[in-house]
């Protein structure tokens, strides 16, 4: 009996053993080397790879929002810009042009005095240059010189571009950026140096163009007539050159500053013209100013143009009409041109006593 029990233990114990042992080896060798998992674990993996991937697609969708956005701001930009263009080019009406007019390649020639003769009557340049004028310049309290105005309101361009717009206008009723301010300068120039002179700013060209000089010519004679003393009549204009696509400036450069080109007009009796007889009296002088511009200032003064008209200088034997560049040059060279022509004006008066 005791045989028997002791041997029931003993198969009992065996048994524990073997199972203990079996179950620590393969428990084991599943944790070690499993390979398929189980339900929790592609539950696990899938809840895990899903939100990674609404992660990456959160990330994606930021990225091509941002994307969009900038692309968006981009072609904004590109369209502002390009509209900017398009607004600017209808805006543009032509082009300016610089340009420089030589004198030293005028038909007609002497001693630095060039001439572009339209009248088809011949000039003895030497001559007239140095010809004596019939009347003198006095330094006293008597008016000497007139300035005037027969288009006053002609203006110039307020910066330097190479286009002009539709909204520019070459003509103002501003007396600080028209013909009057080109006078009023060359007005102080000729007072500070004892020759005194006025300077009549009345706008003969506004509100009526036409008629300009008829108006222009009852000023000059009411002065005339006031003043007896007066000499000289410097009528200021503006010119106007067209070139292709726009309209051209006349620069040149003056001790390393931009100067408006100016050219001396002159009438004469030629052609049909006639009421004229003292016209190369005014041309004498014309002559006289230019060689003195030319001396001071080389390249500042244009060929003198002669042309069968009369431009109201039959009414006083020193009269002159002057151009100041262009209606696309600037009232910054006009100016100047001005303090050059002023200084010309007082070194060649000083010579008439």
């Amino acid at each position: 009996m005791r045989n028997s029990y002791s041997l029931v233990r003993l198969l009992v114990c065996y048994t524990l053993c073997v199972f203990f042992l079996g179950y620590a080896f393969f428990g084991t060798l599943t944790i070690k080397h499993k390979t398929k998992p189980t339900f929790t674990d592609i539950f696990s993996n899938s809840a895990q790879n899903e939100q990674k991937n609404e992660e990456k697609e959160e990330i994606s969708s930021q990225n091509s929002t941002v994307s969009s956005q900038n692309t968006s701001s981009k072609e904004k930009t590109e369209s502002k810009k390009e509209e900017s263009k398009q607004v600017s080019a209808e805006a543009i009406k032509g082009k300016v042009i610089t340009r420089y007019i030589s004198p030293y390649k005028a038909s007609a020639s002497y001693d630095g005095v060039y001439l572009k003769n339209s009248t088809g009557v011949k000039v003895d340049i030497k001559s007239l240059l140095n010809k004596n004028l019939s009347f003198k310049i006095k330094q006293n309290n008597e008016p000497q010189v007139l300035i005037m105005h027969t288009h006053t309101t002609e203006s110039f361009m307020m910066e330097d571009k190479d286009y002009y717009t539709e909204e520019y206008k070459s003509r103002t009723t501003d007396n600080n950026k028209n013909m009057a301010k080109v006078g009023s300068i060359i007005a102080q120039k000729l007072n500070e140096n004892g020759i005194k002179t006025i300077h009549d700013k009345t706008k003969h060209d506004y509100p009526e163009y036409t008629g300009s000089y008829g108006r222009a010519a009852k000023t000059i004679t009411s002065y005339l007539k006031k003043y007896p003393s007066i000499k000289i009549v410097l009528d200021l204009h503006r010119d106007a050159v067209t070139a292709d696509d726009g309209k051209a400036k006349l620069v040149t450069t003056i001790n390393g500053k931009k100067a408006a080109q100016v050219m001396l007009v002159m009438g004469s009796q030629t052609g049909s013209i006639t009421g004229h007889p003292n016209w190369k009296e005014n041309l004498s002088l014309a002559f006289k100013l230019q060689n003195t511009i030319e001396k001071k200032y080389p390249t500042l003064a244009r060929p003198v143009m002669l042309a069968s008209k009369k431009y109201n200088q039959s009414l006083s034997k020193g009269s002159l009409l002057i151009e100041f560049g262009t209606d696309v040059n600037t009232l910054d060279e006009a100016c100047y041109s001005a303090e050059l022509v002023g200084n010309s004006l007082v070194s060649l008066l000083k010579t008439l006593k």
